[in-house]
């Protein structure tokens, strides 16, 4: 999968599954399924512009290779499509979306006061990583990939560190992933470096599950799953049997209510008439971060601000996973779009810019 060889049935078939190749903990679903109801009228002719050649709804579907979309407007419907024999019973392993939803649970964990702040050191929660690289990291540091500690994400390269956490995940071996990241020397000094490191977010599971007292999934089930009113389980797949969740993938759920955690997102993280998350933590989590000499950053709190103007001006912001996986927040036009992709590469296998076809969605969808 990481070597970018994937061929597109066999791609289709262990994301789909992937639950059922390794330890998973199920995220109960709700009682009372949140409705979406289709939209009076459905999403028109959707055509734009990326790098000079002219795309539709359906160049889009084929060339990016995507498995399954949803559009939510104003919690309705304006579409719904299902690809490769998926249907809206599947679930899908999101990738990297995962990461973004530890970050949601470690917002709701300051909203309780399990967690005291972000500036809170890392250690305070995880005493193991007292006396490693993560000394002195905070948990800032964490969701912002600025802790200082060397890693290399090269999915291609079977010596990087992704692929030794990989391995880890693999071997189902009590404390492995957390050895891993326990081990790694510093390379910078906290908060003054951005690194894209899957594992950071293996060290923020940790801290949410010292913090919490019990597993994530159980978390965010009694949290946001069965309050908002998913209407499937979910699955999350551990590090070992009975173990830690995998903090930065390896999150399965339906298309639908991938489209539910987004709206509720959209409604700043309130759910069954409480508010789940600390006044103002959605735009706070998903808007472009500073390092601490005041170096911008693309990137929040495990989240993704947009990257086009139009995308920035309505403060859009997303879930991002490899192969193609996307969970799209527009505040301003109150859009919520879900894709699922099964691209052969787990990076740079998309042909048409993902936000050059979500901002023509929203366009379209615009008052």
């Amino acid at each position: 999968m990481y070597d970018g060889v994937l061929p597109l049935e066999l791609a289709v078939h262990t994301f789909r599954n992937i639950d059922r190749l390794f330890p998973t903990r199920t995220v109960p679903r709700a009682h009372t399924p949140l409705p979406l109801p289709p939209a009076a009228t459905p999403l028109g002719p959707v055509t734009f512009s990326d790098r000079g050649q002219r795309y539709g709804l359906e160049d889009y579907l084929d060339l990016n290779q995507i498995a399954a979309i949803l559009v939510l407007q104003d919690g309705h419907i304006k579409l719904e499509r299902y690809r490769f024999g998926n249907t809206a019973r599947t679930r899908w392993m999101s990738m990297s979306i995962a990461k973004s939803i530890t970050s949601t649970l470690i917002g709701a964990a300051v909203r309780q006061g399990y967690i005291a702040a972000l500036s809170d050191p890392v250690t305070r929660y995880v005493p193991s990583l007292a006396g490693s690289a993560y000394e002195g990291v905070s948990l800032r540091d964490v969701l912002m990939m600025s802790s200082g500690v060397r890693w290399d994400e090269t999915y291609t390269d079977p010596a990087s560190d992704r692929r030794r956490l990989l391995e880890a995940q693999i071997s189902q071996v009590p404390g492995s992933a957390l050895a891993i990241m326990r081990g790694l020397p510093r390379a910078a000094e906290p908060g003054t470096v951005n690194n894209y490191n899957t594992g950071e977010t293996q060290v923020a599971a940790e801290v949410l599950r010292g913090a919490v007292g019990r597993p994530l999934a159980a978390y965010l089930a009694e949290r946001i799953w069965s309050r908002f009113g998913m209407e499937a389980d979910a699955n999350w797949w551990l590090e070992s049997p009975d173990g830690v969740e995998i903090g930065g993938s390896g999150f399965s759920a339906t298309l639908r209510d991938y489209g539910r955690f987004g709206l509720f997102l959209l409604g700043g993280g309130v759910a069954a008439g409480e508010a789940i998350l600390p006044a103002g933590w959605v735009d706070e989590a998903a808007s472009a971060k500073v390092l601490r000499d005041g170096t911008p950053l693309s990137y929040g709190y495990l989240w993704w601000p947009g990257t086009t103007p139009a995308a920035r001006r309505d403060r859009a912001f997303a879930a991002e996973g490899i192969h193609g996986q996307f969970l799209y927040v527009n505040p301003v036009v109150n859009v919520v779009i879900v894709v699922w992709g099964a691209q052969p590469k787990p990076t740079g296998g998309a042909v048409i810019d993902d936000w050059a076809f979500f901002d023509a969605v929203v366009d379209s969808l615009r008052p």
